[in-house]
């Protein structure tokens, strides 16, 4: 009989939550009436709130469980700013211009690049704890023809986004994993990696600080379009909203049944290991970065921010199973890449869900004046997408232009209520979940 994997302490749950757990704290009971309803208090409808309270902008939202029980706190805490948009982003199958598809995937490149940015400018201008650094990241490539795809993109990385990637060949390898795994890859410089729970509790305070009404335990039930606006019906009551904005992800249910059928819910599942010797730790991966790869079934995986662990992520099984089935697949998933570990526990096992969406892009408004929103996926593209609403001087001037339209009677545009990197919904495989 095989050796159990886990820990005699196992606990099947995050291990982000050991240092935020999710709560219902700054929950307050939800308004008859507001400009802004946004459905859903992950980090999409976080930071949606916090830049429209910031602006002044009467803005509330619903989460209809604890805040924080979803995959915002759940994830791997990779940032990856848009390298990660990697596979089905060569254009291949694409009948348009190939030039005009270049110019797209040029644009996409660049505003994923952005949210990186952004997420840096929040953790400072907000002063949230979350151990942000900007590590790098290593794509191990599992073939050589992986390889050469890899290279093949990093111009474009470059010129588009500013990401200072580079290639390094298997025989430097270990400069970057105590591996011997991979057939190379490819290592990128501007990305990041932060812990997601402290992250998520951090854009919860800031969105109380700035005027937000948070309401948790409040489930969306139904929305019903009204002159001037909606009418959303809720668990503890109906609220009017001018706008209304869906920010729900592999969540997403039955109140928006259009949606919930363009999405496909994926599960992803991530094990923590026991606490390991940190020169072990730091040794494995040398220069801390975050680690992918190229692999249709794709790993993911880190040191833990204090270097005592090993947070390891991937697809045990694309649908929700217990951490019997998800924990003894990764952790041989880990052994396979780092046979050095051999004897390891597991301590912390769980699954998150995230949607995968069939040709709606990542964040989109449903036509002049209809006023309803809608932010879903995030596509295992790193924390910073879900975490982007316009940022710089001429979004400025968009949210000033927002609070004008949400002042005057009759007039709404809910197309430009939440802009974030719009993303190719390819179906295939959903890039990297760290």
């Amino acid at each position: 009989m095989a050796e159990s994997v886990f820990h005699k302490d196992f606990k099947s749950m995050p291990w982000w939550w050991e240092w935020w757990h999710p709560t219902n704290e700054l929950s307050q009971d939800p308004p008859r009436k507001t400009d802004v309803l946004v459905v859903g208090a992950g980090y999409g409808g976080l930071s949606t709130a916090l830049e429209l309270a910031r602006s002044g902008v009467e803005v509330t939202v619903l989460e209809r469980g604890e805040f924080g029980v979803g995959a915002s706190t759940r994830n791997g805490g990779g940032v990856s700013g848009g390298t990660t948009l990697g596979k089905g982003f060569s254009g291949k199958g694409v009948k348009s211009d190939p030039e005009e598809w270049k110019k797209i995937m040029t644009r996409m490149l660049a505003d994923a690049a952005d949210s990186l940015a952004q997420v840096q400018t929040v953790i400072e201008r907000e002063g949230i704890e979350c151990h942000w650094r900007m590590s790098g990241r290593f794509s191990g490539a599992f073939t050589p023809r992986y390889y050469a795809e890899q290279a093949a993109k990093v111009g474009t990385y470059n010129a588009s986004a500013g990401l200072g990637t580079y290639m390094i060949p298997r025989e430097q390898q270990r400069e970057e994993i105590a591996s011997d795994y991979y057939y190379g890859g490819m290592v990128v410089e501007r990305t990041g990696q932060l812990h997601p729970a402290l992250y998520y509790g951090g854009l919860l305070k800031a969105a109380h600080r700035a005027g937000a009404k948070l309401c948790a335990q409040c489930d969306a039930e139904k929305i019903e379009r009204k002159p001037g606006g909606f009418t959303i019906l809720t668990s503890k009551g109906p609220i009017k909203a001018r706008e209304v904005v869906i920010a729900t992800n592999g969540y997403t249910g039955d109140v928006t049944p259009t949606l919930k059928r363009r999405l496909i819910p994926v599960a992803s599942h991530i094990i923590a290991t026991e606490e390991l010797p940190e020169d072990l730790v730091k040794s494995l991966i040398p220069k801390g970065r975050v680690v992918s790869d190229t692999k249709r079934v794709l790993c993911y995986y880190r040191q833990s921010p204090d270097s005592k662990r090993v947070i390891f992520g991937g697809r045990a099984r694309f649908t929700q199973v217990s951490p019997e089935v998800s924990a003894p697949v990764l952790h041989g998933y880990m052994l396979e890449r780092w046979p050095q570990l051999k004897g390891t526990k597991v301590t912390h096992a769980w699954t998150r869900q995230r949607g995968l969406c069939l040709r709606l892009p990542a964040a989109h408004g449903h036509g002049a004046g209809h006023a309803l929103s809608h932010g879903l996926q995030r596509l295992g593209r790193g924390d910073d997408v879900l975490s982007r609403l316009p940022d710089g001087a001429k979004d400025r001037r968009w949210l000033e232009r927002a609070d004008q339209r949400l002042r005057r009677p009759g007039v709404s545009d809910g197309a430009a209520l939440f802009r974030q990197p719009v993303v190719p919904a390819h179906g295939r495989r959903l890039v990297q979940d760290a």
